[in-house]
């Protein structure tokens, strides 16, 4: 397992391997840690993440592991192309050239493995066992945690 998060203490990016993936969670920046031990894993089946295990959330949704910076760019090199054929009088070539880029986006979405990501820190688990419980992305609930996080903030700038 790997889990890439943004350590409540000093604030950095962190990247933390746990092995056994019960061992704590800990900042490679800082002295940071979290050791829930089997509390965020399912009580069946001990491979399976049940809670972030960073923040201990319990609202966590899938996503395919894959780059975004990598997905802008395999998009705008096929608008760019497409664009070029099209402007030298192709038009089969445009279109070709726009279907060979979704087959093959559609081939990498079919063989990009999932994650796990936390609403409430935005932590990624990578290389987790899943099971198909995880829903995908909820706008409704993402907006909730973003609202209660404004909240926190607030309440804490008044103080």
């Amino acid at each position: 397992m790997q889990i890439i998060f943004h350590c409540p203490r000093c604030e950095a990016n962190s990247d933390c391997r746990p092995h056994p993936d019960d061992a704590p969670v800990e900042c490679s920046r800082c002295d940071w840690c979290r050791d829930a031990g089997s509390g965020d894993f399912d009580r069946i089946n001990p491979a399976i993440v049940t809670r972030c295990r960073v923040c201990g959330c319990d609202d966590l949704w899938r996503q395919k592991d894959f780059p975004p910076v990598l997905g802008w760019l395999i998009v705008a090199t096929g608008i760019l192309l497409s664009s070029f054929a099209w402007a030298w009088h192709y038009p089969e070539w445009a279109i070709g050239t726009l279907m060979l880029f979704a087959l093959a986006d559609m081939i990498l979405y079919i063989f990009m493995r999932d994650m796990l990501v936390c609403y409430r820190c935005r932590a990624r688990h990578r290389k987790t066992v899943m099971h198909d419980d995880y829903q995908v992305f909820s706008h409704e609930l993402s907006e909730r945690y973003i609202q209660m996080k404004k909240r926190q903030d607030e309440e804490s700038a008044l103080r």
